[in-house]
This record gives C-alpha cells, sequence and structure tokens, in this order.
C-alpha cells in the first residue's frame, strides 16, 4: 500500500486512536495552563532556559534567531499565503484552501494568550535576546510551526502527484523546523518550557482536526 493510501485509511478508521491521542493533549493542555495560572514560572521552566542559554554565542543567537523567523511579524500569513497560492498554480484547489485554515491556530492562540495572559520571561531570570510583544503562553510560534509545517509535509506524503525529492526535500525541513522550534523560543529567552510545550500540544490539535477534516473525503 503506498504512503497516500496508508495516511487515508489511518484518518479514516483509526478513530479511537486519534480521539484517545487528542483527548490526551487536551488533558495535558489543560494541566499545563492549571499551572501557569496559578504558580510562578517553576523550578524546571527556570533550569531549561539556564541550561539552553549555557553556551551562548553569536552564532547559536543567529542560527536560533533564523530558526524562529518564520514565526515572526507577517511571515506566517505570508508563508500561508504563499503556499495556497502554489498549490493553485497544479490546481490543487481543497489543497490551497485547508492550507488558509492553518491560519486559524493563530486566532485560537490569540484568544488563549489574553485569557490567560501569563507574563513573557524577564531579565532577572534568564538572559533575553529576543524581546517578543503579547503575552507568554502559549507559544504562538510552536503552535504555527506544529499546525502549518506539519500539515504541509502531512500534504506530501498524502498527494501521489508529487515528486519524492520534493517530499522528502519538504518533509524534512519541515520535520526539521517543528522539532527545533521549541528549543529556540527558550533559548532566545522569549518563551518558558512550559509555554512551548503547551503551544506544541493545542497546534497537534489543530493538525489532527485538519487532517482528519481533509482525509474525510477522497483527493485525486
Amino acid at each position: 500500500m503506498a504512503i497516500p493510501d496508508k495516511l487515508l485509511t489511518f484518518f479514516r478508521r483509526d478513530k479511537r486512536l486519534l480521539l484517545h491521542f487528542s483527548l490526551f493533549l487536551l488533558a495535558g493542555f489543560l494541566l499545563l495552563t492549571l499551572l501557569v495560572y496559578l504558580l510562578p514560572p517553576s523550578f524546571i521552566d527556570v533550569e531549561l532556559s539556564e541550561e539552553l542559554q549555557e553556551d551562548r554565542n553569536p552564532l547559536l543567537d543567529g542560527l536560533m534567531q533564523g530558526i524562529s523567523w518564520f514565526g515572526n511579524g507577517i511571515v506566517p500569513g505570508i508563508l500561508t499565503v504563499g503556499t495556497a497560492l502554489v498549490f493553485l498554480l497544479f490546481r490543487a484547489r481543497r489543497e490551497a484552501l485547508f492550507t488558509l485554515l492553518t491560519a486559524l491556530a493563530g486566532a485560537v492562540i490569540y484568544v488563549l494568550k489574553v485569557a490567560i495572559n501569563r507574563p513573557r520571561p524577564t531579565e532577572d531570570l534568564v538572559t533575553i535576546i529576543e524581546h517578543a510583544q503579547y503575552q507568554s503562553f502559549p507559544s504562538g510560534h510552536v503552535t504555527f510551526y506544529v499546525a502549518f509545517f506539519g500539515f504541509l509535509t502531512f500534504l506530501m506524503y498524502r498527494l501521489a502527484w508529487v515528486r519524492s525529492w520534493i517530499r522528502w526535500s519538504v518533509g524534512l525541513v519541515c520535520l526539521a523546523l517543528i522539532f527545533s522550534v521549541p528549543f529556540s523560543r527558550v533559548y532566545l529567552g522569549a518563551h518558558w518550557f512550559t509555554d512551548v510545550l503547551a503551544g506544541f500540544f493545542v497546534g497537534l490539535l489543530c493538525l489532527i482536526g485538519l487532517a482528519k477534516w481533509y482525509s474525510s473525503k477522497p483527493t485525486e
């Protein structure tokens, strides 16, 4: 069975597994929310930030800022619209639409940030390399990377007409960004560990929802 067929089968049939995993993610997020709402930054938050920043140097600063760049300012919007336009060029209208829907993750994050209202890390606790705006919890960068780059990876392996070298190249770059951005955000002093973990949970929930919805109908 080809990879696209396996993915389609998984998202259509393994409903119980997806439901249990989604409930686990939701429970984890709610627990983290309760902890950060009631308590100041934990020992684990501060300790992990100090560990990541212990060997700081200009080269690593630049690398971490580069990893986070795709989530800065209007870049996520440009990436989302640009990717949708590429799909439209290949007459993949449904894929273009669902790519645009990944932007809903940003709206979810905005509401959560305002509701929870957790302050950013401060210079008395960690080194601040990037002075970020808005509230800290959950991480918008991490949520966007998981939802957008995760869904793009899903499409690469779902669409049979995508050439193998493109599939692997895009997939590897996307996965590298997804798994490196949490370290980048903590290293830069923009977030606590609990912020990026919660962002990962929310991003995965958005990704699962989109992938499940997309897989509910056959793709040409």
